[in-house]
């Protein structure tokens, strides 16, 4: 078998065009005041923190940012912010690595014996799964960097490259903890199936040992009880009150397990998940899924919508082995369908079916009523003083230590410690409403500890009147009545 790799010039251009459009959607959906401190302003804020040489304890969730997932990437992340603290890193390092996705993705389909244009073909195929254009969009999530890093792992098994193995697996892992699991089935896949012993073994052990470490050490010791993984738990309810019960059920109760995986939602979920790729499936193919089954697993027994959609993150970690599976099935001479273009637009009527390009002059444009307004008071907010303000908003303000959300349910106890109060009565952001914030406001203007700085639109941004001096006299906006 030919262990050298292929010039793989017909795809550069694709990985760059797709790069590009990722990085500008991202970027417009944040432009648009449409991102959200859940997820892009915990990371933004504890990554800003680590390049600040500060303890990353993010105010919006109250811990240390490992004990969130164990995810180190984020030090490594720190490294770009020390060149310049901007968030649309984040959007570039995101778009790129997605994109990136597809170069081993070319270099697996040549080696496993396809031709040129079946691999531009299976790399399209993976650029236009509309679950890679939709999580581009869903904020940052770390687990991307694992997209390309896993199939790199593949390649590398393939190519007996042990040290760059290594280094793959090693960068998986530290994504996120969960992805444990799945470094655990590819070992299993590549010891058992792909009689890649070393390189099976490795990825065996290492994801045993890594998540046995972060579970036990890493997420307890840096996180609280609410911290750690048992805050999931909530997710898989209908299963007992904690890990050992959930495994109890799991083992001796197995009508209430089924009964959760053979649901219209599920079977919803799943034709979402594989009808880009139905055509590529095959039972000669399938072994490569064995990867993909600690995510499909966890994701068919949650009781949690976001968990089956092609909208958020949870599914991703399922991509790159959908793709091997197609791969194994071309390989192998079967599938529905093996010419270039009817792949090629099998994969664009899926994108459009499904992708959330539309969000862009729906659901993203609500808000363009007070796009200018806002941006003129973010701008106002000139010191690294504490924020109290909406979760739409507080993405754009989390270079500080101390960034905290409206709430209806749970507000503030104490207004004093803020520095900033930012509202935006019109949209007032998750967890909050228009009568929440309207009483806030009013309240604000009473008491003497805040001063109006800034009205218009219904945005509303308030400063502690210490700091007055402190702001630019410079009218960005007239307070309007």
């Amino acid at each position: 078998m030919n262990k050298k790799l292929i010039s793989p010039n017909p795809v550069f251009w694709m990985i760059g065009v797709s790069a590009l459009i990722l990085f500008g959607c991202s970027s417009l959906r944040h432009e648009l005041f449409q991102s959200t401190a859940f997820d892009l302003g915990i990371f933004d804020q504890a990554i800003y923190l680590i390049s600040q040489g500060q303890s990353p304890i993010s105010s919006l969730i109250g811990f240390h940012i490992l004990g969130d997932h164990a995810a180190w990437i984020f030090y490594v992340l720190a490294l770009f912010y020390k060149i310049y603290p901007s968030v649309y890193w984040l959007f570039a390092i995101q778009a790129g690595a997605l994109a990136l996705a597809a170069l081993p993705i070319w270099h697996l389909a040549r080696h496993a014996g396809l031709t040129t244009g079946q691999a531009m073909a299976i790399a399209s195929v993976y650029l236009l799964y509309p679950l890679v254009f939709n999580i581009n969009l869903f904020d940052f999530h770390p687990e991307v960097i694992a997209v390309p890093a896993l199939l790199g792992a593949v390649l590398a098994a393939r190519l007996e490259r042990i040290g760059w193995f290594c280094l793959c697996i090693f960068l998986v892992l530290g994504c996120k903890a969960v992805l444990s699991l799945t470094v655990i089935a590819l070992g299993v896949w590549l010891l058992v199936f792909e009689k890649k012993r070393r390189c099976g073994a490795i990825a065996l052990a290492s994801g045993i040992i890594w998540f046995v470490i972060a579970t036990k050490i890493v997420i307890p010791f840096f996180g609280t009880q609410a911290a750690s993984v048992e805050r999931h738990i909530s997710r898989y309810a209908y299963l007992g009150n904690s890990f050992p019960e959930i495994a109890k059920n799991l083992l001796l109760n197995p009508g209430l397990v089924l009964g959760q995986v053979f649901s219209l939602t599920n079977l919803g979920y799943l034709l979402l998940l594989l009808a880009p790729v139905i055509w590529g499936l095959s039972l000669q193919g399938m072994l490569p899924l064995i990867g993909a089954f600690p995510t499909l697993l966890m994701n068919l027994l949650a009781d949690y919508p976001l968990q089956k959609d092609l909208i958020h993150q949870y599914s991703l970690p399922a991509v790159p082995f959908l793709v091997l599976s197609i791969i194994s099935t071309l390989a192998t001479g079967q599938g529905w369908l093996r010419n270039k273009r009817n792949i090629i637009l099998w994969s664009l009527v899926a994108f459009i079916a499904l992708a959330k390009y539309g969000y862009f002059w729906s659901i993203y444009s609500d808000s363009l009523d007070t796009w200018q307004a806002t941006r003129q008071a973010v701008a106002l907010v000139q010191t690294k003083g504490p924020v109290l303000t909406t979760a739409e908003i507080a993405p754009h303000i989390t270079h500080r230590p101390v960034v905290e959300l409206t709430s209806a349910k749970l507000p503030p106890a104490n207004l004093a410690k803020f520095d900033y109060i930012l509202l935006n009565l019109s949209h007032p952001g998750w967890q909050s409403d228009q009568e929440f914030a309207a009483n806030l406001v009013n309240n604000l203007k009473k008491t003497q500890l805040f001063q109006l700085r800034y009205q218009q639109d219904g945005v509303y941004l308030f400063v502690k009147g210490v700091f007055r001096s402190s702001i630019s006299s410079t009218k960005v906006g007239m307070i309007k009545g």
